[in-house]
């Protein structure tokens, strides 16, 4: 990365997820300075900026006083699903690049305006799917696309707690993140596995969503037990999808489960020539010579006695190539256009768990 070109970034929403994955990678970034922070409470904001800012951060309570900044290259948006666009759009609009946490947005019409409004600025806009940077999913990432596994024509999307409800912050808000489990960590299973099918058309959906825990008082739980009356979300929803070229996917995503098998931002895989799955470790099967085999690629980076190699972690990872897309204009590795097909399938599950019905896609427009 060339040390003379330099990004003034800023941070908007200075919360869990700022303060656990996006600052702290950008930090170890030379071309990267974080200049300005917003967050609705604004110790938040002053906290931020004394930890990762550089001398003279300015910090904010309102996102467009920000955004008035010409200095600021990048945005990262990382408030609750809610305002997730309309933070996006004024900043593409400011002539900022943007990277949005995930789920793209609470609604498939408002990730469709990310979408135009990227196109319409010339920016770079990303959604924070740092799953793809993994070790296991670039290596299969990899495989797939030396077609080890042939057609992939079914394949599952895992993203289930047994107990794991989160009872920070707005995730049990209905208002604000437009849903629970699915739109949280199912986001991450279902882009995690349209992009390793590289496909991004689907035909129809059959959804359910359940409360069945939710209202549970004293809940065995990672974090603690939760308010039921603050549950407004979804414990568990389920998805079956169908693509148009007959492909089936099956989504399962749950905060609180009676499973033993337990898993996130997993894919499994099945396709004419092999299959993988992420169930123990990274595997891949298939058939060769007559004969089955079942392979588990060495993924680790050490090997030598007192050295555990360099390994970059995947939101390390994310926010490298996020700001290399910018520096030397190329693609970002998440496009806007596939984080807006996993929103419209994600509401699509939603719609059909509603009214009981499979939901149709328009796919004329696609």
């Amino acid at each position: 990365m060339p040390k003379e070109k330099e990004l003034k970034v800023a941070i908007i929403g200075c919360g869990g997820i700022a303060f656990g994955k996006h600052m702290p990678s950008l930090a170890k970034l030379e071309n990267v300075k974080m200049t300005a922070f917003c967050d609705i409470i604004e110790d938040r904001a002053v906290k931020a900026a004394e930890k990762y800012g550089v001398e003279g951060a300015k910090t904010y309570v309102d996102y467009k006083e920000l955004l008035k900044d010409d200095s600021i290259d990048v945005v990262h948006v990382c408030t609750p699903n809610r305002s997730h666009a309309e933070i996006t759009i004024a900043a593409l609009e400011a002539g900022k690049h943007v990277m949005c946490e995930k789920p793209m947005a609470k609604t498939a019409a408002d990730a469709r305006k990310m979408v135009e409004a990227a196109k319409r600025t010339g920016k770079k806009l990303t959604i924070g799917y740092q799953g793809r940077h993994r070790v296991d999913s670039i290596y299969l990432k990899q495989a797939v696309e030396n077609g080890e596994l042939g057609e992939i024509y079914f394949a599952k999307a895992h993203a289930v707690r047994r107990r794991g409800v989160p009872t920070w912050g707005v995730f049990l808000n209905e208002y604000e993140q437009g849903g629970g489990p699915l739109i949280d960590i199912g986001t991450h299973a279902l882009d995690l596995t349209l992009w390793m099918m590289n496909n991004y058309k689907p035909k129809y959906v059959v959804g359910t969503t359940y409360h069945k825990l939710s209202q549970r008082e004293n809940a065995a739980n990672a974090f603690g037990p939760w308010d039921p009356k603050e549950f407004t979300v979804e414990d568990s929803a389920f998805g079956f999808i169908v693509m148009e070229n007959g492909a089936t996917i099956i989504l399962e995503s749950s905060w609180a489960l009676n499973t033993l098998q337990e898993g996130e931002a997993r894919t499994t895989l099945c396709g004419t020539e092999g299959g993988a799955d992420m169930q123990d470790g990274l595997r891949i099967n298939g058939e060769k010579f007559g004969r089955l085999y079942t392979t588990k690629p060495e993924l680790g980076a050490g090997g030598v006695a007192f050295y555990a190699g360099h390994k970059e972690s995947e939101s390390d990872r994310e926010a490298r190539l996020w700001i290399e897309s910018i520096l030397y204009d190329r693609e970002p590795v998440v496009k806007p256009e596939q984080a807006l097909v996993v929103t419209e399938i994600l509401e699509a599950i939603y719609v059909s768990s509603k009214t009981g019905k499979p939901f149709y896609f328009d796919n004329e427009e696609k």
